[in-house]
């Protein structure tokens, strides 16, 4: 069984369903009994047209389902005439799907769960393998957000064009990709590799939707995902970029993210995602951490707090204000911001040590290590506290 293909497929037949003029959430129990059907059925007897036997298969789910739901009289319309099977449409749903399970009514950690589930194909349980909760948790989250969305997806025929036909407007695309980039950031975990997953599915956006910040996303995830293999030791403990092995970072997902953000750039309608892989492309330009122009970084640091004046993007100027200029202009950059961010305390050890005040910055370091949001994170900042507690007592 080709478990890829289903996954590949099942975002498109979803789309038909939706569009023929099923509910969401009918479609989707509809189209998640047809592959378990598949999986069932395929191996002895693999269909010519693979899709157009999903589609067939759980068209007639949604039918069965329909017709013993007490609602029927509401949905008459819908089931008088059972389409033949055949061959199924050319047209390609999957962008219509991308804006409904980002729907703006549902929380962030809904949109992701429903996004793996709908486009992404994954199931229930790898979904909650994948965030380390239990199966029937993530089933209630998604089971949740498909109630939410139903109704939203009516037949184009039927309704007024939904949010997801006006690819013109930057807020819906932009809502899209912060679901796409919450799952990249979850990076690998059980059996499913979130961050590849992630890069597949804004690989598939990108090709139905010709936007620069989608393709400014996908060449950020790329340029991230090159430096995968270099950011963890042996023993899984931290390694910061300037002491990665650059030897390896995968080179060809890097010449990919460049050719893609140059590409996007050249449109010259910027966009954070953008801005954030042209930094990203200058760290992997660099053969050394030595090497890194930090002046240009500073530059497109500038461009995206204009674009986003995020504290976060703030706090990471001052670092390359810091590289840039010395350790005395990041701590001036970093002595504006609030003192509560995420990191800033860290970034303040690291400037205090890079101007010799040792003691400051191993009391820091330590403080940092207590609100550290991981334990790799955690272990690295305790060592470096102790490392300078050793060389001052020495």
């Amino acid at each position: 069984m080709n478990e890829a293909l289903l996954r590949s497929l099942t975002p498109s037949v979803l789309g038909i369903l939706v569009r023929r003029g099923a509910d969401f959430a009918a479609a989707e129990d509809a189209v998640q009994d047809a592959l378990v059907e598949a999986v069932r059925v395929w191996p002895a007897e693999p269909p010519r047209d693979p899709k157009g036997w999903l589609v067939t298969v759980a068209w007639r789910r949604f039918l069965d389902a329909t017709r013993a739901d007490t609602a029927r009289r509401r949905r008459e319309d819908l089931v008088d005439e059972e389409p033949a099977p055949g061959p199924a449409p050319a047209a390609d749903d999957t962008l219509q799907l991308y804006f409904l399970c980002a729907h703006p009514s549902l929380t962030p950690s809904s949109a992701v769960a429903l996004t793996l589930r709908a486009v992404g194909g994954l199931t229930t349980r790898q979904i909650a393998q994948a965030y380390l909760v239990p199966e029937a948790t993530m089933a209630q989250r998604i089971s949740r957000a498909k109630r939410t969305v139903s109704g939203v997806g009516a037949s184009p025929a039927r309704a007024k064009p939904r949010v997801w036909g006006r690819f013109d407007q930057p807020g819906d695309v932009a809502t899209v990709l912060r679901v796409l980039y919450l799952v990249f950031n979850e990076g690998y975990s059980g059996d499913v590799d979130l961050a590849a997953e992630a890069i597949r599915l804004t690989r598939q956006l990108a090709a139905a939707i010709d936007h620069p910040e989608v393709a400014g996303l996908l060449a950020l995830m790329l340029l991230h995902h090159a430096r995968r293999a270099s950011r963890t030791g042996p023993d899984g403990s931290l390694v910061p970029l300037a002491e990665q092995d650059r030897g390896r970072w995968d080179t060809a997902s890097i010449a990919e993210g460049v050719e893609i953000l140059q590409t996007a750039l050249a449109r010259d309608r910027l966009g954070p995602f953008q801005a954030e892989a042209a930094i990203a492309a200058l760290h992997a330009d660099a053969r050394t951490a030595e090497e890194t122009d930090w002046v240009q970084i500073v530059e497109w640091y500038d461009e995206l707090v204009r674009l986003t004046d995020s504290p976060v993007v703030r706090l990471n100027r001052a670092v390359a204000v810091g590289e840039a200029d010395g350790p005395r202009a990041g701590l001036a950059a970093l002595a504006e911001l609030d003192d509560s961010l995420p990191r800033h305390t860290a970034v303040s050890a690291y400037f205090h040590e890079r101007e010799g005040d040792l003691a400051t910055a191993a009391r820091l370091y330590a403080d940092a290590a207590q609100a550290a949001p991981n334990l790799a994170e955690r272990d690295y900042l305790t060592r470096q506290a102790a490392r300078l507690n050793a060389g001052l007592r020495g």
